[in-house]
């Protein structure tokens, strides 16, 4: 969304992806914190059209459980969301954040840039 190093890397899987609404929520807050409307912000994230998966219990339970992990890293909630998410339905993981190649979950992991 905002032209980053990488993008064309998601621009070609997006069409077979999916998102977190935890991660959904990440990037609202991003995006309205760098000063973008957050109206204006939504409508960006909305004409993705990213099928949304709640954040349930099953998630929950994941995400606590990787916080040995995920911690030393530095990793955020947001990203250890995301990972869940990938580990939960057997996926292929896409991040910016090289740190994560560090982590052996059972799920690939592929460093955008």
């Amino acid at each position: 969304m905002r032209g980053e190093v990488g993008a064309e890397r998601v621009v070609a899987v997006i069409d077979n992806s999916i998102v977190s609404s935890v991660n959904l929520a990440e990037v609202q807050t991003n995006l309205v914190d760098a000063g973008m409307d957050e109206n204006l912000a939504w409508f960006h994230i909305a004409t993705l059209g990213l099928p949304s998966v709640p954040f349930d219990d099953a998630l929950a339970r994941i995400t606590g459980a990787l916080v040995r992990y995920t911690r030393p890293l530095g990793l955020s909630l947001g990203d250890t969301a995301c990972l869940a998410l990938a580990i939960n339905r057997k996926a292929k993981v896409y991040t910016a954040d090289r740190a994560w190649k560090a982590l052996s979950l059972g799920i690939e992991i592929e460093v955008i840039r």
